[in-house]
């Protein structure tokens, strides 16, 4: 019995501990979002961010994802790769919008988060607002 329980207590440590540092992440990648990307592509990545209403061609909607970049010339459009090339880059240099500016400054992990953000929209639709 003392033993079950030891395993109990460890699985719930070992549990909540996992969980914590995973919302922390998605909090993390939620806030570089917010600050980066939302005034043009909404807070759930919709596309009509306040921003969005002055420009001639609209913000990717993430729900969509209907990315058009291949820029590893692999003939798949929109994978990871092509998403973290564009955030780092921007997509004029690969015959997009001069709209978006290149986030070279960001490191690789940061580049990773929004992409997941991102990707999130695709599984949820436009789910929960950023808070």
């Amino acid at each position: 019995m003392r033993l079950k329980t030891i395993a109990f207590l460890g699985w719930f440590l070992c549990s909540a501990i996992f969980t914590g540092s995973v919302l922390a992440g998605e909090s993390e990648n939620k806030a570089l979002f917010a600050g980066l990307c939302a005034s043009c592509h909404g807070e759930t990545g919709d596309g009509n961010g306040p921003v969005a209403e002055t420009m001639m061609l609209k913000p990717r909607d993430f729900a969509l994802a209907a990315f058009k970049f291949d820029t590893d010339a692999n003939w798949e459009s929109g994978t990871d790769i092509d998403l973290a090339a564009v955030i780092k880059q921007g997509p004029a240099v690969f015959g997009g919008s001069q709209i978006m500016p290149a986030f070279g400054h960001l490191e690789d992990d940061q580049i990773a988060g929004l992409i997941e953000f991102i990707r999130s929209r695709q599984r949820n639709g436009s789910a929960d607002e950023i808070d």
